[in-house]
């Protein structure tokens, strides 16, 4: 019954462990580390499971149970196979914690993934990284730091890891990109569900250096249970985190946590003292569990240079220039050099509400203007890079 096909046997066989009962990553790493992955493991008995730290003799039970039932057995290699074949269509690399290519950082940590489902370039993984996070509420200070971080971490030869959540993390991808930067995306749910983009104006472009990650099976949905987990990958990832806004509880407080669990280094932005979004940040702070950073220098001085393997595309070529559509350019031009309220923006060009709302979307994303509090929107500077 322990034949698998050879070309995904490892693969095949931790997909099918996943699926035990009672089994997290943890026991499954202490099971490898029994057996090995000799597919043998899956006709083992009670007393060989047993013997294994962190499972005991009811659990051992239950392993050996599901294992020696066929029709478990039968199902089991069949929602595998069904995984490699679905990670096929997308273009996908399933990585096992046995392969080479494995972060070396993430197998460092207390429990691993065995394995990842990686979409995009699997060689960013071994890049030098600083995960990037904070509120899915961001202000204007808090994207802008972010910005201002992520490119100077990009061109200090790092890439730049996060969650791919509105607000903070969305923007640290987009600075590492638009600054000919490497990016990497941990996901709480299948790699086929990006679920905050899915006009893919944004992710599609972090493939061809960077990559998008997950623990999770393709087609698992964002249930919030799945955050926590995936937050330690994003820190496990990294040789640093960065705190860029966050209240006192939420995921980029799990982040730092579990960065510190892992003897990372934690770093995190000051912010006002009247603003709920830095609260989390000034918090560790004040108790000592990160480091207050007021550039990306004071973060570089405390890491170990990127090295000469990895090479920013920033060094390599610029960014081309964005081009602008003839009534976004007018847009631009009404905004000038001062902040404006909608209203405003709408009197001086004379362009519907409606209209109006979708070219200021579009000028967003595209980095060309910044929305205030209070609907009031200002150019990006310098507004020379635009075309």
């Amino acid at each position: 019954m322990s034949v698998l096909p050879p070309e995904r046997g490892r693969e095949l066989l931790l997909l099918i462990l996943s699926q035990l009962p009672g089994i997290g990553p943890a026991r499954t790493n202490a099971i490898l580390g029994r057996f090995g992955a000799d597919p043998g493991l899956l006709d083992a008995d009670t007393r060989s499971f047993a013997e294994v730290p962190g499972i005991g003799e009811l659990l051992a039970v239950e392993i050996a149970s599901s294992l020696g039932n066929k029709a478990w057995r039968s199902q089991a290699l069949e929602a595998a196979n069904g995984q490699l074949d679905r990670a096929n269509q997308l273009g996908a690399t399933v990585l096992t914690i046995l392969d080479p290519r494995y972060p070396a950082l993430l197998r460092e940590i207390y429990d691993p993934p065995p394995l990842i489902f990686v979409r995009g370039n699997t060689e960013a993984l071994a890049f030098p990284s600083i995960a990037v996070v904070g509120t899915r509420k961001a202000s204007s200070y808090g994207k802008l730091a972010t910005e201002q971080f992520c490119r100077d971490l990009v061109l200090g030869g790092y890439a730049i890891i996060s969650g791919l959540a509105y607000g903070i993390d969305m923007t640290a991808h987009r600075a590492a990109i638009d600054n000919g930067g490497t990016t990497i995306a941990v996901l709480g749910c299948g790699i086929d569900n990006i679920y905050t983009d899915p006009a893919g104006r944004l992710w599609p472009k972090m493939l061809g250096r960077g990559a998008i990650i997950s623990e999770e099976w393709i087609g698992k949905e964002p249930l919030p249970g799945n955050f926590p987990r995936r937050n330690r990958l994003i820190s496990g990832l990294a040789s640093g985190t960065l705190i860029v806004e966050s209240d006192i509880s939420g995921g980029s407080m799990i982040t730092a946590s579990c960065a510190l669990e892992q003897n990372r280094e934690v770093f995190a932005v000051p912010g006002s003292i009247f603003s709920r979004s830095s609260r989390g940040t000034n918090r560790l702070i004040q108790q000592c569990q990160a480091k207050p950073v007021h550039s990306a220098d004071e973060i570089l001085g405390e890491l170990p240079p990127a090295g000469p393997g990895y090479i920013p595309a920033a060094q390599q070529s610029k960014p081309l220039p964005v081009e602008l559509a003839t009534e976004e350019n007018m847009i631009l031009a009404a905004i000038g050099e001062e902040s404006l309220h909608i209203d405003l923006i709408a009197q001086k060009t004379g362009l519907p509400v409606e209209t109006l709302l979708v070219n200021l979307f579009e000028l967003e994303l595209k980095r060309a203007i910044v929305q205030e509090p209070g609907q009031t929107f200002r150019a990006r500077q310098p507004p020379s890079g635009y075309g």
